[in-house]
Formats: structure tokens, sequence, C-alpha cells
């Protein structure tokens, strides 16, 4: 899979999605786009865009998109508190489908 990690996320993230190919918007060169613009962006290039912002759904919609979105709730977007949540992400990333959402807490 091909995992979009959103600014907010810690960089150091990608090294628990071991087997999918990981780059963070800033990577991408896309810092400080706007979640619509920024979906459009990565709609055709990636496969999920991983973030911890649980407004975007509310404030996107994702069922015509080509990218999936997961959702980490966690009490912070440190490591320390998104890194127990990886497992469940590594599930979701074998079975994820184009315009579906997941949130995992």
């Amino acid at each position: 899979m091909r995992v979009l990690l959103d600014e907010c996320l810690p960089k150091k993230l990608k090294r628990e999605l071991v087997g999918h190919t990981v780059i963070t918007v800033p990577e991408q060169g896309w810092a400080s786009k706007k979640n619509g613009e920024l979906l459009q962006l990565a709609d055709n290039e990636f496969d999920v865009f991983l973030t911890v912002d649980q407004n975007l759904i509310a404030q996107q919609n994702l069922s015509n998109r080509n990218i999936a979105v997961v959702v980490l709730v966690a009490s912070s977007n440190r490591l320390q508190a998104l890194k127990p949540l990886m497992l469940q992400v590594q599930t979701v990333l074998e079975t994820i489908q184009p315009g579906e959402v997941v949130c995992i807490p």
C-alpha cells in the first residue's frame, strides 16, 4: 500500500508501517494544504491517508475518492500514544477499500 501520513503525525511513525510505502505530507511537498486540496492531490497517488484529524470525516465527502482514510483516535499525536494503534492499522491496511473511512481507537 502507498500510505500518506498527515503532517500532524510524527515522521517516525513510518517505521511502524513495515511492508508499505509511506510518505509524509511534507516529504511530498504538500505541507500546509487544506484537507480538501490535500485529498484531491493524494487521490490518485496514494491508497491510504493516515491522520488523527477526526473532523475530516464531517468536512469531506470521502465516498467518491480513490483514497481510503484511517483516522487514529488517541490521547495525543505523539509517537508513544500512536504506536499501540499500529497493529490495528496494519490489519486494516490489508482489507481497506477506496473511499472507505476507518477509525482506530
